[in-house]
């Protein structure tokens, strides 16, 4: 059965696609808020081992229905099959070069620095040539920044937590975005998906609110040098909803007020984000990304409403079918509300 979406893949700078046709079965890529690595994976009929095994470290570029929808390094090839059950070949890529710098540790230091400064530092030193950096966060000045025999992707991802951010490397780039904004680092607006009943929706399985994760305030804990004596700052969350008072109280003590500030407004954006959950299916959505908003229209009051995408899957097969899932989170518009 012909292929009913159009796409293309390129190997180290050529298209290989028609060469590739007769024995692509599927494409599925991955792309998450920062979590982790976006990924891809294409898997071949490998009768009779007829496949050509690609290069180690090779490059790869995956379009689908024209949009440039990954690109990294082959990262690992495996080799399937049992008698009488035919021979396949999934060749895995990653969004970066797995096998260089940025897994290497880092142990350095950078005083009376930027939060820009340090990370481009540690990029400089992990082979990254560039990082661009949400300018609320890279404004953040500190007397003293560390890496503690940590890689460049944990340091980043320990440093996304603590302020609030979604941090990811592509290629040789790494991106440092304010999490919950549906904004790129640069500010301009991320695509809008749109998940109608009746229409483009396969199918929702969501909750629009949830109690574990949902806290009213944060409370941190930090050292006031010219008291010389341990305070608490209180962020208070102005969440849409009804909730009964619960302090998100957290461990670690922190240097000084500006950075307890900054801790509790990452907390706040946590409960946002954690307070509903959920998995879509729709038809292809080649423009949806992590972080991107979703609106969900024609399911029911109360479940209706704006979310914020935190993982995507597009998935193509040549037997005709091409979905995007989405994990969105943190409900927001009217999600969570039954206003009848």
């Amino acid at each position: 059965m012909p292929w009913k979406v159009s796409w293309e893949v390129w190997v180290d700078g050529l298209n290989v696609s028609a060469k590739m046709r007769p024995y692509l079965i599927d494409i599925e890529i991955m792309d998450k808020d920062g979590s982790a690595s976006d990924t891809c994976s294409l898997t071949l009929d490998d009768t009779d081992g007829q496949v050509r095994l690609p290069k180690d470290g090779a490059f790869v570029e995956v379009w689908l229905q024209g949009v440039l929808k990954f690109s990294g390094t082959v990262d690992s090839v495996r080799s399937s099959g049992s008698r009488g059950g035919g021979r396949t070949l999934k060749v895995s890529a990653k969004g970066f070069d797995s096998r260089g710098k940025v897994k290497e540790p880092l142990s350095f230091h950078k005083d009376d620095a930027s939060l820009k400064d340090f990370l481009a530092a540690a990029g400089s030193k992990a082979g990254i040539a560039a990082i661009e950096i949400d300018p609320a966060f890279a404004s953040i000045q500190r007397d003293y920044w560390s890496a503690e025999g940590e890689s460049l992707i944990h340091l980043g991802q320990r440093l996304a937590r603590e302020i609030g951010g979604t941090f990811k490397i592509r290629g040789d780039k790494a991106v440092l975005a304010k999490r919950g904004q549906g904004q790129a680092p640069g500010g301009a607006a991320l695509p809008v998906v749109i998940g109608t009943v009746g229409g483009n929706l396969i199918s929702w399985d969501i909750s629009p609110f949830r109690g574990r994760r949902s806290f009213t305030k944060a409370k941190v804990r930090y050292f006031d040098r010219k008291s010389a004596s341990f305070k608490t700052e209180e962020v208070e969350y102005e969440l849409d909803r009804d909730l009964p008072e619960s302090t998100n109280a957290v461990r670690a003590t922190v240097k000084d007020e500006a950075q307890a500030r900054q801790v509790g407004d990452a907390r706040k954006r946590e409960a946002e984000r954690e307070g509903g959950e959920g998995n879509v299916e729709l038809d292809l959505a080649v423009d949806a990304q992590a972080e991107a908003s979703f609106i969900l229209t024609g399911a029911r009051p109360g479940v209706d409403g704006t979310y914020r995408i935190a993982s995507v899957r597009h998935r193509a097969d040549r037997s005709g079918g091409s979905t995007t899932s989405l994990e969105v989170k943190q409900p927001s518009a009217g999600a969570g509300k039954d206003s009848r």
